[in-house]
């Protein structure tokens, strides 16, 4: 006599922030129902193994997870419209008069991985700045760590950290992470303007061009950033290191964060982050140059560069802050920015 088929539910697996409890995550099991053993766990470690495992598929800072049967207590539905980003409107919005050949416009979407990002904004639509950041440094499966962590300074004052900027793109997000999680959310990155179309972050960033901005509007913006509790976070060489004389480093560095500490009286903190490109972006950038090409062609993969990081690990470094009152006129304030970057590359 053939035994009837055991009863099966089907349950969903949240992930619960700390901060606003409300589901990042989820995945279904069908699982045996009616059985002695009521213990949950005992089925998902027959998918993961171990709650190790568990834990690092689902990998934040949240709580331990909550298991809800679908029948009984559906997860609710987002009101918040998806984001989605769009390769041919920023396209059209960079150069609104430009044909563009659809094979082109192809082959920038799978280097920018518009797909992969879109997948990123549908599975996060209810969280952002620090939070999003979790989840897209999830999606990426990189892992952190701080060394010199004693040289942070106190959260009552104000700050500009200065960081050199191997990656490009993902230093930067990870910096915010690690330094938000110290400061309590109160940091703020300059980026460049292609970033400012991840939604979830621009409450984080600050248009790097700002820097040098002219207009009324621009500088009173900028002022209000520096007079503002939040701690700065800033790659003065205003673009990725590069590949020199086989060692990748930074270009000059900009005397801009010089000035604004001196003006606002916030010290400087140095960091260094210790990562590097593909030796595709450091060799597409050489080629360009040689051939005279002035756009910046390379900049193009960074995306692309980001997930070629894909599980690896990264370390930053933390100098002694530098008092504001340093930078006296025993230098002039380029010649200060380099002695800056000099004190972040001895942390290599």
């Amino acid at each position: 006599m053939n035994k009837s088929k055991t009863a099966k539910t089907k349950i969903k697996l949240l992930n619960y922030n700390t901060i606003n409890n409300k589901s990042v995550f989820s995945t279904d099991f069908v699982i045996p129902v009616g059985r002695k053993n009521k213990n949950l766990h005992h089925y998902f470690e027959k998918d993961f193994r171990s709650q190790e495992q568990l834990h690092l598929k689902f990998r934040d800072i949240s709580i331990f997870r909550k298991f809800v049967p679908l029948q009984n207590s559906p997860a609710p539905m987002s009101s918040k419209k998806i984001i989605k980003l769009d390769v041919l409107q920023v396209l059209r919005s960079k150069a609104p008069k430009a044909k563009i050949p659809g094979f082109i416009i192809n082959y920038l979407r799978r280097i920018i991985h518009e797909k992969e990002f879109n997948k990123l904004f549908e599975d996060t639509v209810d969280v952002k700045n620090i939070e999003f950041i979790e989840a897209s440094l999830n999606m990426f499966e990189v892992t952190t760590s701080m060394e010199f962590k004693e040289n942070l300074p106190p959260a009552n004052g104000r700050y500009i950290f200065a960081s050199n900027h191997p990656l490009g793109g993902l230093d930067g997000i990870i910096l915010g992470l690690m330094l938000g999680r110290e400061y309590d959310g109160k940091v703020r990155l300059f980026v460049n303007d292609l970033l400012m179309y991840v939604e979830p972050l621009r409450e984080m960033f600050i248009p790097a061009n700002k820097l040098g901005s002219q207009g009324r509007t621009n500088a009173e913006t900028l002022n209000k950033i520096f007079e503002s509790d939040n701690h700065l976070i800033t790659f003065p060489s205003g673009m990725c290191s590069r590949k020199m004389n086989g060692k990748i480093v930074d270009l000059d560095w900009k005397k801009n964060f010089i000035s604004k500490a001196i003006q606002y009286k916030r010290d400087v903190v140095p960091i260094y982050f210790e990562g590097r490109n593909s030796g595709f972006f450091y060799n597409l950038a050489k080629i360009r140059k040689f051939l005279g090409i002035k756009f910046n062609i390379e900049m193009l993969y960074l995306a692309d560069e980001m997930f070629k990081q894909k599980g690896n690990h990264f370390t930053i470094r933390v100098g002694k802050p530098i008092p504001w009152e340093s930078f006296d006129k025993s230098k002039n304030q380029t010649q200060w920015a380099q002695w800056v970057k000099d004190k972040v590359y001895q942390m290599k």
